[in-house]
């Protein structure tokens, strides 16, 4: 451990979660803001934190905090980074990291302008099971990867007033589930040359469900499909010349997955065993590169967070999401 000192800014489910495992792990929760006193002193007290801000711009302003986990709703990551940023502190930004492309470059710019981290809370990308995913494909222990497979599907209340259906709060299946499967086949096949995409609307003009085909580089194709309105399998599946990955549900979680080669025979099976939900890893992974005196990540950086908003833009373009600010 580092001795980094983290606050909270906001809180929500996820920022109980992560909060969670932080302790977990055994590391520094110096501070919460909310955008009540009570709201983040109850909070604080579920957690023993020290110092509980009633607005973001206190818990900005704390000369005893050093990175700043941002936990509001997607469409508004965008002020509290840069002003956190600006105040001279690093930032860890829950996914997705902004409501588009020019945003996310936007807080890029400011990081870089500073020196500081800026880095996307993909939080699967630094689980065990995807470690050791990414050491098998690079190994060629697949052989060539033609195709990726993965769903990210939950049932979630069709309530116009849920945060998932509410365009102002940038809603819909895609932005908050679909980007797990879309990092994924970033993270495995590399940028897109062609960005294919189905959907469908609900009643707020958000998407419910989004079919997704990507062709990369290498010629290797990607299936993804994410529903805010039904449960699928949640499963992943990555196809080489050599060998096939199964994992497990849910997929982007802790979890298990087997190396399969072609006639059937398991090669490796991997089980997670994992404290928590396993958020304290992309954490861990922060306060390393701060110690390191590095401002990015080498498993997801900046800038490819910044074109995997482009991917989801071109997307929501062709499903016909259109966001209030865009109108």
């Amino acid at each position: 451990m580092t001795g980094l000192r983290w606050g909270i800014l906001a809180t929500g489910g996820i920022a109980h979660a992560f909060t969670s495992d932080l302790r977990t792990a055994g590391l520094d929760v110096a501070a919460v803001g909310s955008r009540s006193t009570a709201s983040a002193q109850a909070f604080a007290d579920e957690f023993g934190i020290p110092r509980a801000h009633g607005s973001y711009a206190d818990l900005i302003a704390d000369p005893e905090v050093d990175i700043l986990y941002i936990a509001t709703p997607h469409s508004h990551h965008l002020e509290p980074a840069v002003a956190a940023l600006e105040a001279g502190k690093h930032v860890l930004i829950e996914k997705p990291v902004t409501l588009d492309a020019d945003e996310a470059a936007a807080i890029r710019d400011v990081a870089a302008g500073r020196g500081l981290l800026a880095m996307e809370a993909m939080w699967t990308r630094y689980l065990p099971h995807m470690i050791r995913i990414r050491e098998l494909v690079r190994s060629g222990a697949l052989g060539e990867v033609r195709a990726l497979a993965a769903d990210h599907t939950q049932q979630i209340s069709a309530d116009p007033a849920h945060r998932l259906n509410a365009l102002e709060l940038g809603g819909g299946a895609l932005l908050d589930l679909g980007i797990y499967p879309v990092s994924f086949a970033w993270d495995i096949l590399g940028a897109p040359v062609e960005v294919r995409a189905l959907g469908r609307l609900g009643e707020t003009g958000a998407d419910t469900e989004v079919s997704i085909a990507l062709t990369h580089a290498s010629g290797a194709v990607s299936s993804l499909l994410t529903s805010s309105r039904a449960a699928g399998p949640n499963t992943a599946h990555l196809i080489g010349t050599e060998a096939r990955i199964e994992i497990d549900s849910v997929w982007y979680t802790p979890t298990s997955f087997r190396l399969i080669a072609p006639d059937g025979t398991v090669r490796e099976e991997y089980r997670s065993e994992v404290d928590g939900r396993g958020m304290q890893y992309q954490a861990l992974a922060a306060e390393q590169i701060i110690a390191d005196g590095r401002t990015d990540s080498d498993l997801l950086t900046f800038e490819q967070s910044v074109l995997i908003m482009g991917t989801l833009d071109e997307v929501r373009a062709q499903v016909g999401v259109t966001y209030p600010k865009e109108r």
